[in-house]
């Protein structure tokens, strides 16, 4: 699932092609809003918060996420698209550029003003100029008993961590996954790391992953072989979280 970053980088590539252009097409391939027409509408930002996309007009938001496999591409008038048609789920079109949202997991109309019933769910974004560390650290603190490694996914107390980014805090902060929220030693610390690490992905990329993905491989710290285990709350689907067992030794019950 794409995460902070990615939704990031996404929103700066719209903003060239909508933001402050009038579109002149749109094509919503969702049943609920299969007859919205926002002809004539100007596209007044292009936004995200966390793993959420807005795009806004002085009347309405197009709230998107991605969830497993969406994207967004963006096109010259009449080039040909790079995914298959079937996939699009919303096309908007100005003069000079067509974007076009495929196979996104969530398409919603909102009025501007209802925007807030998205965010208000969700904890303090990383990503965001008013990024509030504080309120983060609170949120992590409600429950101390939850492994590190699943409240770093839970989107109600932080916004926009994902798989690859829990690993590699986890990582950088030499903490196993599996350590109770009650338990780090230094959560502010913890905190910050994933502040600098999505920042530094979302503003310098390309960000290239220390641990995620390479167990069997050397550990870039002490060399030992690096390891992947499944880790969820027992609720939602288990994920596979990357670490170094000797970086990161298993909590002492």
């Amino acid at each position: 699932m794409p995460e902070g970053d990615a939704v990031f980088l996404t929103a700066k590539r719209l903003r060239p092609a909508l933001a402050g252009k009038t579109l002149t097409r749109s094509d919503f391939r969702v049943p609920r809003y299969a007859t919205l027409d926002l002809r004539g509408q100007r596209v007044e930002s292009v936004g995200t918060y966390g793993k959420h996309l807005f795009i806004r007009t002085a009347e309405v938001s197009i709230h998107t996420h991605l969830k497993m496999e969406g994207s967004w591409r963006v096109y010259a008038p009449g080039q040909r698209w790079t995914k298959p048609g079937f996939t699009a789920r919303v096309v908007l079109a100005t003069d000079d550029a067509e974007a076009v949202g495929f196979s996104l997991g969530t398409v919603e109309v909102l009025r501007v003003g209802d925007e807030h019933a998205v965010t208000d769910r969700l904890g303090p974004d990383l990503l965001a100029a008013d990024w509030d560390a504080e309120e983060a650290v609170r949120r992590l603190e409600r429950e101390p008993a939850i492994p590190i490694g699943v409240a770093l996914l839970d989107q109600t107390k932080l916004a926009g961590i994902g798989n690859i980014y829990r690993s590699e805090v986890c990582f950088l902060r030499r903490v196993h996954p599996a350590t109770p929220v009650g338990r780090i030693a230094d959560l502010p610390g913890l905190v910050d790391e994933a502040q600098r690490v999505l920042t530094r992905a979302a503003h310098e990329p390309p960000w290239r992953a220390l641990v995620y993905g390479k167990q069997h491989r050397p550990c870039p710290r002490c060399g030992t072989n690096l390891v992947v285990r499944m880790l969820g709350d027992g609720v939602k689907e288990e994920r596979g979280i990357y670490f170094c067992p000797r970086c990161q030794p298993t909590p002492v019950v």
